[in-house]
């Protein structure tokens, strides 16, 4: 199984170019195999295509993800097509990944302007747009660097997902959860992949969150409660009770994943310190 790592782009100060660069490099050096970022509009997280190019820009090998990105938010199907197959070129071949999901949040919709009850059809139909301009069958360039388009991943555990999943051939990401639960939902996520008849096994990926050194709890308490608020006090301490803060922890999440059959964990960050990303690779001997 990979370990990839998530920037902390949810933390209430934000984070700048710097520390984007700083991560990137800091993550790829010691061996992660993904940068992921996440997406939200009403709060300070990076917008995630801008921030990838950056980190792109910053290193060579490493890969690029999005953990979620919300696709209906971008409802100019075709500039988003070109907007992804550049990016694509900039990071170079097999490097970027979307995860892509509806979304949640009705404040992210309302605040752009966008239907939130028209998400899902907006994004199939975005898919399908994305996949006509990748695959070189009208006007628009550049052509991505990846053949066919950057790898797909879908977000969500419902019924709509397991149609993408088999219309479309993504693979599944799921975002804070327990092994227990990622374990759940890809019973049916790998039957729909195979039933559609795609290739090998069904790309899957899981992220939770993380901080490490002597303030971890009180920075994942800090740093998660304004941004989970909206799920209400039960859930929300769940989820603050959920995230990692020690090594041990750490390296059994990572043994229970793997016999989950997760093909990649992605810890989330909730400090911008550059040095969560060496701890971190400590922890899970990188």
């Amino acid at each position: 199984m990979d370990i990839g790592i998530g920037l902390p782009g949810h933390i209430r100060g934000g984070i700048d170019g710097t520390t984007v660069v700083e991560w990137a490099r800091r993550a790829e050096n010691r061996g992660f195999s993904t940068l992921a970022v996440s997406d939200r509009v009403v709060y300070t997280t990076p917008e995630p295509l801008v921030t990838l190019a950056a980190a792109a820009g910053a290193t060579r090998e490493i890969r690029l993800a999005t953990g979620v990105l919300l696709g209906p938010l971008r409802t100019n199907h075709t500039l988003f097509a070109k907007q992804t197959a550049t990016l694509d070129r900039i990071a170079g071949p097999g490097r970027l990944r979307l995860g892509l999901a509806p979304g949640l949040r009705e404040d992210d919709f309302e605040l752009t302007g966008v239907d939130f009850g028209a998400r899902g059809r907006d994004l199939d139909g975005q898919l399908r747009r994305m996949k006509e301009v990748w695959g070189g069958d009208t006007q628009i360039g550049p052509a991505p660097a990846t053949p066919g388009g950057p790898e797909l991943m879908f977000g969500g555990m419902s019924a709509a997902t397991l149609r993408r999943i088999r219309e479309f051939g993504g693979g599944w990401v799921i975002g804070d959860c327990t092994a227990d639960e990622f374990t759940e939902f890809a019973v049916p996520a790998r039957q729909a992949w195979t039933e559609a008849g795609h290739p090998g096994e069904l790309p899957t990926s899981a992220a939770v969150m993380f901080a490490l050194g002597p303030d971890a709890k009180t920075v994942v308490d800090e740093e998660i409660r304004p941004y989970y608020a909206f799920i209400g006090e039960e859930w929300l301490q769940y989820a603050i009770d959920g995230a990692y803060t020690a090594e041990d922890d750490i390296r059994k999440a990572v043994a229970a994943f793997e016999a989950a059959g997760c093909h990649e964990l992605i810890f989330t960050g909730n400090s911008a310190d550059p040095e969560q990303v060496d701890l971190l690779a400590d922890a899970v001997g990188l």
